[in-house]
C-alpha cells in the first residue's frame, strides 16, 4: 500500500513544487488562487491551479499524507489513468461547487488541494467499505464508511455556520466528485456494495435539500 505509484508521486510533485512557487511568490499565489472575483473577470483556469497551491507547509503536508495514505487503494483497482480522472475531476467539482455557493462573494478565495484529495478518499470508501480508520481523539477504529458520512455532515454543518478559514464547499464538491466518477467508472457497485452506495449519498441529498429551502 505505501509504494507510491509514479501517478501519486507526480501529483505531490507538482503540489510541492507549485505550492512553494507560491509561499515565496506573493503574486503567483494571488494570481493562481481560487477567486470568485478572478474567475467572474474570465480567469476560469483558477479552478484547476487552485488545486496545487497551498496557505502553507501544514497545509500542504495533511493534503499530501492524506493522498499517500489513499491513493494506491484508487490505483490498484482502477490503474493510475482513472485515478487521476477522479482527482482532476474532483478537484474541479470542488471549485465548482464552491462557486455556486459564493458567486456572489467577489472577496471570496481559496487554495488547497483539498476537494482532489476528499473526491481520492471518497472513490477509496466506495471501493473499500470495510478499512477501519482511526481518527484523533476516537481511541478505536471506525468503517471508513462512517468516517465519510460524518466528514461530510461536518462539512455541510462548516457551510452553514462559515466554520473556520476552512473551504468545507470543496471539500464536499471533491467527494462528489469522486462518488460520481467512481460509480460511473464501477457501476456494479450498485448491486455488489447497494447499502454503501446509498449511506454515502445521504450527505449529498441532504445538501441538494438544504439548499433547495435555502438553508444553507
Amino acid at each position: 500500500m505505501f509504494n507510491l505509484h509514479a501517478a501519486t508521486i507526480a501529483i505531490i510533485a507538482a503540489n510541492v513544487l507549485v505550492s512553494l512557487r507560491g509561499f515565496n511568490d506573493s503574486a503567483f499565489f494571488e494570481r493562481y488562487k481560487f477567486s470568485i472575483g478572478g474567475i467572474k473577470a474570465g480567469q476560469r483556469e483558477r479552478t484547476v491551479t487552485s488545486g496545487f497551491l497551498h496557505v502553507d507547509i501544514s497545509h500542504l503536508f495533511f493534503n499530501m499524507f492524506t493522498l499517500y495514505f489513499f491513493a494506491n487503494v484508487v490505483i490498484s483497482w482502477f490503474g493510475a489513468p482513472k485515478f487521476l480522472i477522479i482527482y482532476f475531476i474532483s478537484l474541479v467539482g470542488g471549485s465548482l461547487l464552491a462557486l455556486f455557493f459564493h458567486k456572489n462573494e467577489p472577496y471570496y478565495s481559496a487554495v488547497g488541494a483539498s476537494g482532489a484529495v476528499t473526491g481520492i478518499l471518497y472513490a477509496a470508501i466506495l471501493l473499500h467499505p470495510d478499512m477501519q480508520l482511526g481518527i484523533m481523539f476516537i481511541p478505536i477504529p471506525l468503517p471508513a464508511y462512517v468516517l465519510g458520512i460524518a466528514y461530510l455532515l461536518y462539512s455541510i454543518y462548516g457551510m452553514k455556520s462559515r466554520l473556520g478559514n476552512i473551504g468545507h464547499t470543496a471539500h464536499f464538491g471533491g467527494a462528489i466528485g469522486g462518488y460520481v466518477t467512481t460509480l460511473l467508472f464501477k457501476p456494479d457497485l450498485f448491486v455488489t456494495d447497494t447499502m454503501i452506495v446509498i449511506l454515502l449519498a445521504i450527505p449529498i441529498v441532504l445538501l441538494l435539500i438544504l439548499e433547495k429551502m435555502g438553508k444553507i
